[in-house]
């Protein structure tokens, strides 16, 4: 949630804070605001609404700096106003913070600053932290010495930049949520995600919690909460910055619905070898001992821990999937021979990471299953497996979501074989599929007819998806995608449980999507026809080779046929490409979607 962006260099700053911020746009759009310093005061400028009505305000000319930070905000304290936008300054205005996440104590602060006089124009929590600093710095305090003295009165989730009057420096730091570092030739640059500042530079530093950055022109330092100094690695980002722009598409959700057999083929690369499973983090018998698999996930995520859990648990393994909210307050048992794979994207998700120090306080080893190297969850969990699926821009998650299941299914591998000691049974054949995916994927975007279909829907007063096994978990994440980018009701059912409830809302203003595998067909088929019989269209979403499907749904979306393990991949590309087309007609906001962010970073 939240974007936070700073440039320091020594030419004006304000065509790359202002790229940065709309590369940022994915983390919130609800207001947008830059602050910029040059030697003779601090410039603020902001504006509810998106970036581009930020920018419209910037031209004339008088906003012009060396030194910035910049803010894209979805909204927490507050509703999204120009008052509440950042950056927020003091009273004095010689201080300008950008804050994402929550100050748990920021009342007790803004009473207790309120009380020596200072004034607030904001709803925000963040307000309080240039107000902190202002004082120090009037009592005295060197600027890096009040700001450590700021932070170390603030509780809760933060990543924090500021600058000051008169000093070319940024100063920042972290706790729950991520900040980076980007070292470029002529400048340097901080911001929440990498592709922030891509086409800038490709050497990171990925700052970790209670680390203090002090940013010049031409050098930084990162120092602890003490004070000491601590080295950080600097990493080169393999992402091309062609990968965070649309290129040719009107959106980055089609871009990434298109790119989905690139981010395979990069996820399954030298990960197969004729029959083998080839991990380099986890070598045959990583995981021996391992009695009990827990997955811990939010969103399209946890769809895909879903999957994964069917996959073990039909292969013989003890596998649960868990929301990851619910299982930081409920946790599950476990013990040393638990094995906690938080899945997540970003691996900055605010509920994945406390569920995930949940599991590893009692005792557990844990596994982050994430897209991002540097992550928090890759550097705090004992283990990380990394989906290579490339950057994704877009809001509602499309191309993670297949990189995703997709490495859990080598993963599931492995851990069968290193906690029964024998392969899965049908594994060649899996794997085989599994090699061949990326080019069924293309298949199915190339001959998808999801924008007729997704025509003959507008209008109906509800969507349901339908799904057993594996398809089941897809029927959750199809209706969650609809939802999502259409603001239509969608919700997705095991399709066995119809008839335990949900039949009651179904007539013929509500087409249901039933998705077959190839297995179980016959009761899918039965369900097909529960449905008919109440008046409601039917499309299938099934490989081409099942007829009988084909001849009893309304509509028909084939796709290829493949091991039944991974039809329901295919079929979600079917769905991802339905739900766009659906939302592309009623001319929604389809990469910003109403009220909602991409990275989760609070709770």
């Amino acid at each position: 949630m939240c974007g936070i962006t700073a440039r320091v260099g020594t030419d004006d700053s304000l065509d790359a804070l202002l790229a940065s911020l709309k590369n940022l746009e994915y983390r919130g759009y609800d207001s947008a605001g830059i602050a910029v310093q040059n030697g003779t005061g601090i410039k603020v400028s902001k504006h509810e609404g998106e970036v581009a009505q930020l920018e419209s305000q910037l031209t004339s000319g008088d906003v012009f700096g060396e030194v910035g930070i910049g803010h894209t905000r979805w909204s927490t304290h507050g509703p999204p106003t120009n008052e509440n936008a950042h950056p927020h300054t003091g009273c004095q205005g010689r201080v300008a913070a950008v804050h994402n996440g929550i100050i748990d104590n920021y009342t007790t602060l803004r009473e207790g600053l309120q009380s020596r006089g200072h004034e607030f124009t904001s709803d925000t929590d963040t307000e309080v932290i240039p107000h902190l600093v202002e004082e120090r710095l009037a009592d005295g305090m060197a600027p890096e010495a009040a700001f450590r003295e700021t932070v170390a009165q603030l509780d809760g989730s933060y990543a924090i930049a500021i600058i000051i009057d008169d000093d070319p420096t940024v100063y920042a730091t972290r706790n729950g949520s991520p900040l980076v570092i980007g070292v470029g030739e002529t400048a340097n640059y901080l911001a929440s995600d990498v592709p922030a500042f891509l086409e800038f530079t490709d050497q990171v530093i990925y700052l970790e919690d209670d680390d203090i950055a002090v940013i010049t022109p031409d050098d930084y330092r990162i120092s602890d909460g003490n004070g000491s100094w601590v080295p950080r690695p600097v990493e080169t980002v393999d992402w091309d910055p062609e990968d965070a722009e649309k290129g040719k598409y009107d959106h980055y959700m089609l871009k990434e619905i298109h790119e989905q057999p690139t981010s395979l083929r990069q996820t399954l690369h030298g990960r197969i070898d004729g029959d083998d499973v080839i991990l380099e983090e986890f070598p045959p018998g990583t995981f021996e001992g391992i009695t009990r698999v827990q997955f811990v996930a939010c969103g399209t995520s946890y769809h895909a821990a879903m999957y994964g859990e069917g996959l073990l648990s039909e292969w013989g393994v003890d596998a649960n999937s868990f929301i990851a909210s619910e299982y930081a307050a409920y946790p599950a048992p476990v013990d040393e021979n638990t094995l906690v794979i938080g899945v997540t994207q970003s691996g900055e998700t605010a509920d994945t990471l406390e569920a995930l120090q949940r599991a590893r306080d009692r005792g557990a080893r844990t596994l982050a299953l994430t897209n991002v190297i540097g992550s928090t969850a890759a550097r705090t969990c004992d283990d990380a497996l990394f989906i290579r699926a490339g950057p994704e821009i877009g809001v509602a998650a499309t191309k993670t979501f297949s990189s995703q299941v997709a490495t859990l299914v080598l993963l599931g591998e492995r851990l069968v074989r290193d906690v029964t000691g024998e392969p899965t049974d049908e594994h060649s054949q899996r794997l085989a599929a599994l090699e061949s995916l990326p080019g069924d994927v293309e298949t199915v975007i190339e001959n998808s007819q999801a924008a007729a279909v997704s025509r003959r829907c507008l209008g109906d007063t509800g969507h349901f998806f339908v799904g057993r096994g594996s398809a089941y978990s897809v029927a959750l994440e199809g209706a969650l995608k609809f939802k999502e980018i259409t603001y239509e009701h969608a919700e997705g059912f095991a399709a066995g449980e119809l008839k335990h409830g949900p039949l009651a809302l179904v007539t013929p203003e509500t087409p249901i999507f039933a998705i077959g595998t190839g297995r179980h067909q016959n009761r899918l088929e039965s369900n097909v026809r529960e449905i008919q019989t109440r008046g409601a269209p039917v499309i299938a979403v099934a490989p081409r080779t099942d007829s009988e499907l084909a001849d009893t749904a309304d509509e028909f979306l084939p796709v290829p046929a493949t091991h039944s393990a991974l039809v329901a991949i295919l079929a979600n590309v079917q769905l991802q490409l339905v739900a766009y087309h659906a939302a592309n007609e009623m001319d929604r906001s389809i990469d910003k979607p109403r009220n909602l962010a991409k990275s989760v970073t609070v709770e």
